[in-house]
């Protein structure tokens, strides 16, 4: 049975408003469709949503009016009202779903609201990355429509008074249709668990019954969850058990680093599909073969605007400044970097979602994440970002012939100057004194302003080799464990303290 059908007439096509090439009309008449849901909101009376509605120049008129805001902001000013059961706040209506997302390096969780409307564009989304698909040459086919299987958080999701809150893949995989359930796996009832080693451990009990197509989730998990199958049936290759498997679509985290210890785990080349699904919305999607990144998502349900990633907009911490310049999609330039900011069908108002992002083909919309506005190394002025570090990472793995799948970097201070601190997973032999070598020479050819720095206020790299069990077990210990936590590439704060904590005990464990 196929999942889709690969030529799609073009009333379809229209209907689903498939993209045509001018991202700003597109992207004003999303406005404008937010605004008028919205306009009778308390958040759309105070921020005057009737008056940016006649303006000649309503994204500019939008900037304006409508205040930016952080999750703690807007959470503080507005969300907090719709949690205790107020309709109408930032979004018609009451808000029944809550995406928790704590993020990579705050502890509390944060309780994003989830709509039908952002569901169902979501949805859309999806559907029109499936159906991309027609646009790629040399693939099975025949495996989209086997099955699908998502490793993401409980379906089972915390009964709160007045609504339900959880991961977002557990929300969407709880609403999925009906026409989807004969393709989902592991099922509603593996869904359900909320212990993510025994899910884990009920997925490779089960693995034998299934013909998967595509594995859909973090790379760190779904490595861990073939390595697993792969253990217990003493295959050679994942493909021993699922011959049909051809597509991963991941997210949340660059694949590069993954990408060697998880092609040893194949028996053939399959074909991976890159997606930037956050709480907050379905952002962008990679829409064809081979393509440089992501088409941004500009027809639907998002209205996104973009501030240059700079001195000028952004402080040491990474806190955007007061009269920060933001941008619409047409003003942007390729090759720079931007933190983003998104309005959405959920009541989500010049939202500072936190991500950076770069445009490497402006005509296409295609963009790729290249960090985080707090997950940044800048100590001397190195302005190290997690682009750089991914890169680093995979140039020294390809050259050593070395797996490395987690990483992450600290900024600590050494003497009267400073030092970056790498903590690297490796189950390979490797020498840490070489990889170390390696990394620091690699992103000084990569970053200018880091080479410059280590010839001054920069004064030492240091390295330690870790086992990728020892990360995973600090993610659960932060109760971090599940198809969409990742673990963060800089660590800084509360979260570095814990970190060097866990490691000292440890060690100390070990003796």
């Amino acid at each position: 049975m196929a999942l889709i059908e690969i030529h799609l007439p073009k009333t379809i096509a229209k209907a689903l408003n498939l993209p045509e090439n001018n991202p700003r009309r597109q992207q004003i008449r999303v406005l404008k469709k937010l605004l008028r849901k919205a306009r009778f909101t308390e958040f759309g009376q105070q921020c005057h949503f009737d008056e940016i509605l006649v303006s000649k120049h309503p994204g500019k008129k939008f900037q304006e009016l409508v205040p930016v805001s952080n999750y703690n902001k807007i959470y503080a000013d507005w969300w907090h009202k719709t949690l205790e059961g107020k309709p109408d706040v930032c979004w018609p209506g009451k808000i029944k779903y809550y995406a928790l997302s704590s993020g990579t390096s705050e502890a509390a969780s944060k309780y994003i609201p989830i709509t039908n409307d952002l569901l169902a564009g979501n949805k859309m989304v999806m559907i029109k990355q499936l159906l991309s698909l027609r646009n790629y040459e040399d693939i099975p086919f025949g495996s989209i429509g086997k099955g699908w299987l998502t490793l993401g958080g409980s379906t089972d999701l915390q009964k709160n008074s007045g609504y339900y809150a959880g991961d977002l893949s557990g929300i969407t995989a709880k609403k999925a249709p009906f026409w989807f359930q004969p393709f989902y796996k592991p099922g509603k009832k593996i869904a359900k668990e909320k212990d993510w080693n025994k899910k884990l451990e009920e997925i490779v009990d089960k693995a034998p019954n299934w013909d998967i197509g595509f594995v859909v989730g973090v790379p760190a998990w779904i490595q861990m969850c073939m390595e697993m199958i792969i253990e217990r049936y003493k295959l050679n290759n994942i493909h021993d058990i699922w011959p049909n498997l051809a597509f991963f679509v991941h997210g949340g985290v660059s694949f590069e680093p993954y990408k060697k210890g998880f092609e040893k785990l194949l028996g053939k080349p399959i074909t991976y599909i890159e997606t930037y699904l956050a709480s907050e919305g379905f952002i962008a999607y990679q829409d064809r073969q081979f393509a440089k990144g992501m088409r941004l998502v500009t027809n639907e349900h998002i209205f996104t605007e973009f501030v240059p990633f700079d001195e000028k907009n952004f402080d040491a911490n990474g806190e955007m400044l007061p009269e920060a310049e933001t941008l619409m999609v047409h003003e942007v330039e390729e090759g720079k970097d931007y933190a983003l900011l998104i309005s959405t069908s959920a009541g989500t108002w010049r939202y500072l979602i936190g991500d950076t992002v770069r445009f490497v083909d402006k005509e296409r919309c295609e963009i790729v994440i290249t960090g985080r506005t707090k997950h940044f190394l800048s100590l001397v002025g190195e302005h190290l970002s997690v682009d750089n570090m991914n890169k680093a990472i995979q140039l020294a793995s390809e050259e050593l012939n070395i797996c490395i799948p987690e990483f992450t970097v600290a900024g600590i201070p050494y003497g009267s100057f400073f030092a970056h601190h790498w903590y690297v997973a490796c189950n390979d032999a490797v020498n840490a004194e070489q990889l170390r070598f390696i990394i620091d020479n690699k992103l000084k050819d990569l970053n200018d302003d880091y080479a410059v720095e280590r010839r001054s206020a920069l004064k030492e790299v240091f390295l330690d080799v870790l086992s990728e069990e020892q990360f995973m077990q600090f993610m659960q210990q932060k109760g971090k464990v599940g198809g969409q936590h990742k673990f963060p590439r800089v660590l800084k704060g509360k979260m570095l303290e814990d970190w060097q904590q866990f490691l000292q005990s440890s060690l100390v464990q070990a003796k």
